[in-house]
Order: C-alpha cells, then structure tokens, then sequence
C-alpha cells in the first residue's frame, strides 16, 4: 500500500485534507467515498519508503509523546499495529504527524516490522526510541514497552522542561543587569569624565580604572562583542569534534557541583534506558548499547564502552562498570543488587528514581542560589561604579572644608 494526500469535501461542504492509505490513487478516491468524502485532489505523498531516506519533516516531541502513549494502549488492548498506526493518524490534528504515521502505516501493511518502518521517520523517532520498539518486538510485548516508553519520554520531557522554566528568571536577570552596567559604562561614566577633567585634580585609582574600561568599551565595544560571537561560533563548531568535546566533557565532570549534577544527569538517562530495556526481555550487551546513545558525555560514553567489551567477554556488569570508576557508586551497587537477584531492569528503575529525584533537588537549590548571587554581584558591579564616580566629588569637597 502506498500513502496519498487528499483535499475532500465532508458532507457539510467543508474542505478536510488528510493521508489515507490505498494500494492506487483510484482505491484512495473510493476510500474516501466510502467515509462519506466526496474526493478533489488525490496525490501521493512525497516521502519514500526507502530506509535510508526520510521525508524531511519532523514532527515535535510532545506529538512523539502522544503517539506514542496513544499507540500503546491500543496495542495493548489487542488492536493490530497497523490498524493501530492508522487510527492515531486519522485522529491527529498536525497535518505532519498524520503524514508521517501513514507512511509508517504503509511500511508496516507492505509488511515490515514498526522498528524498521521508523526508520524512514528517523528525524522524528530517534535511535534510543527504534532500539526500544525492536526489543518490545522480539519480545513479544510491544504494548506494555511502548506504554514504559511514554512514561521514559514523558519523565524527560518534564524534566527539560523544569529545568528551561527554572532558567528563564536567572538569565532574564542577568541580562538586564549586565545591560543596565554597560550602559552605565558607555554612557554616564563618559558625561561625568568630561566634569572631572575641568577639575584638575589627581583622581582615586578606582576612577582611574573606571575610566580606562568606559573608554575601551566606547572605543572598541563593537569590536569587542564581534570577538565574542566569533568566539562562541568557533568554539561550537570545535566542540563537535571529538578531542575537544571529550576534553571539554571531562572538565565538566571534574568541577566541584556542575560535575556531579552532569554525572548524576547522565546516570539517570543511562539507568531509566537500560532498564527500560531490561524489563521487555532485551539482552544486557543491547541493553547497554541503546543506554550509550544517551550519554552525550564522551567520557562517561567510553566508560560505557569499556563496560560492553568487558561485559561481551563474559566480565560482571557491576564489576566492569565500577572498574571504569566513572559510574556513581549507587549505579554499581544497583548493577551488583540485580546480578544477584537476577532482575536488572527493576534495580536500574530504582537507581533512576533515585538519580532522577536527586537532580531535581540538586538542581531546585543551585538555581534558588543562583538568583540571589546574581543579584549580589550585579548589585556589587554598580556599587563599585557609584563608588568610582562619588569619590572624587567627596575628595574635592573634603578639599574645600580645608
């Protein structure tokens, strides 16, 4: 079957447009009679069904999320997949999400397996989402690890989220002090130089230096800030390559706090994957390769490589990982729990609650101090400022009391 796009008219003369899935553009035309559509436009999609290709849309996350918890329950309570993938289609509102399920859709009714059909999509279904599907498949429990990826991707979303909510203050307020003290420097200092220099007198040296900055930021400000841009671009397009980013990652995690609430992050990510996988069936060799492509840090990334070779030649998971000494010690301790217990995926849930919550606290107090702190040292930047301007004024009326 093959993917058409349509612009019908409904029985109360409204214009819908949709996807409807049919073997020819003929049988497209009778589908849609048959839901009571009378046909204007019938044509197919423009994606192809090539795994290496994809159609070039990409459909947002939260849209993932909702397909994807719509799509388990349906599956779940024993609809087929492809009759699954065909009603969360017609039922979604995005125009993108209903031309991207129904070329899905035709892959898997040509009789393809989801995790294969996703691979046309792969903008919008990422490797860590198709890894998942093919284990719920070879499991034989697509429903319920479908249903436990919704959860996994509802939990991330919220905690980008919080985190994005919980920034928005802080940088909104250092922007606007950091604007406030540049301009202040570039245009009052400058107006009350020109009144010191028709005193004559020597100025303290925290003027001095006040007046050296105005004038290098009047004099080369623009320069200066298309010195930064260029700097930033140069040092994103350096941390794409491997030999910065991993000395970059690594600088990170060796800092007192942000080091730890990375490695916890990570550890999280790492912990709910492989547990996600290991409660559907997945083998810990697959388990462990889809929880790598979530570990952005390419320190922990090899750690997690050292661990899969010494896991394939038939090493203890808990003794590979603690002998990498990247993992936190709650990670090796759950790896060595569920060893011995011989449930993996339960110990790794544990260990991602706990990790997860962790960050959450971690995160709720660094931001809380982070405001205040801003506030201080703005606060401080102006003070010092004042100080500078105030002070020959005060020196020169001391003079004149004497």
């Amino acid at each position: 079957m093959a993917a058409f796009e349509y612009q019908a008219l409904d029985t109360a003369g409204r214009t819908r447009k949709g996807v409807v899935t049919a073997d020819t553009p003929r049988a497209a035309r009778k589908e849609l009679r048959r839901q009571a559509l009378t046909p204007l436009k019938v044509a197919p999609t423009r994606e192809r069904a090539d795994e290496k290709t994809t159609s070039g849309r990409k459909i947002g996350t939260g849209e993932v999320v909702l397909v994807t918890r719509q799509l388990a329950m349906l599956i779940m309570s024993g609809t087929p997949v492809e009759e699954a993938i065909g009603a969360v289609g017609s039922a979604a509102e995005d125009a993108k999400t209903r031309t991207v399920l129904a070329s899905i859709r035709s892959n898997v009714v040509e009789g393809r397996s989801l995790s294969d059909a996703l691979r046309t999509e792969h903008r919008s279904f990422t490797p860590l989402y198709r890894a998942i599907i093919s284990a719920g498949e070879e499991a034989g429990a697509l429903g319920l690890v479908m249903d436990r990826l919704a959860d996994y991707l509802e939990r991330s979303q919220a905690m980008r989220r919080k985190v994005t909510a919980a920034m928005i203050y802080p940088a909104v307020l250092a922007l606007v002090a950091l604007s406030v003290i540049i301009a202040l420097m570039v245009f009052v200092v400058p107006r009350v130089v020109e009144q010191f220099d028709t005193l004559g007198a020597d100025l303290p040296a925290l003027t001095t230096a006040l007046i050296a900055i105005s004038a290098f930021l009047t004099e080369y400000g623009l320069i200066l800030l298309g010195g930064v841009v260029v700097g930033v671009f140069a040092f994103h397009r350096a941390m794409k390559t491997e030999p910065v980013k991993r000395r970059v990652d690594g600088w990170v995690l060796s800092l007192p706090i942000v080091g730890r609430v990375a490695r916890s992050v990570a550890a999280a990510r790492f912990s709910r994957t492989f547990s996600t996988l290991a409660v559907s069936g997945a083998p810990a060799l697959d388990c462990l390769a889809a929880a790598r492509e979530t570990t952005p840090n390419l320190v922990l990334r090899d750690a997690v490589d050292e661990t899969i070779v010494a896991v394939r030649e038939g090493g203890s998971l808990s003794k590979a990982m603690a002998r990498t000494a990247q993992f936190p010690p709650l990670m090796v301790h759950m790896a060595a729990s569920g060893e011995a217990s011989g449930d993996l995926g339960a110990m790794f849930s544990k260990g991602a609650e706990y990790l997860e919550s962790d960050f959450e606290t971690a995160s709720s107090v660094a931001l809380g101090l982070l405001e205040p702190l801003i506030t201080v040292v703005m606060g401080g930047m102006v003070l010092v400022i004042i100080l500078a301007i105030m002070l020959p004024i005060l020196q020169l009326n001391s003079s004149a009391l004497f």
